[in-house]
């Protein structure tokens, strides 16, 4: 996946539209539409800012990792617990499938 692609994905997650995230990097809404269509990239300041705003790695979103990270803080053992278990179930099911 494109950084343009995890950029609309990451957005529409969060149930942002390209004005509400512009307005939160202080950007134009052009700008993040033209990261989101592929015509340029956003700089390191804004890969940064977006890899906090949506909590992510930056190396999720430039690509450089495949692994995505999770914050759990808030979250019990047992709530993490589940979340590893269905990690595992889901896991499990693609190589059966």
């Amino acid at each position: 996946m494109m950084i343009s692609d995890k950029i609309v994905f990451l957005r529409e997650q969060h149930n942002m539209t390209q004005a509400s995230l512009a307005k939160t990097l202080g950007i134009t809404r052009s700008s993040v539409n033209a990261w989101e269509m592929g015509i340029s990239v956003p700089s390191t300041q804004y890969i940064v800012e977006l890899s906090t705003l949506f909590g992510i790695s930056t190396d999720y979103l430039l690509d450089i990792s495949k692994t995505v990270t999770m914050d759990v803080s808030g979250l019990n053992n047992e709530d993490i617990e589940i979340l590893y278990i269905l990690k595992e179930h889901l896991k499990k099911n693609k190589t059966t499938d």
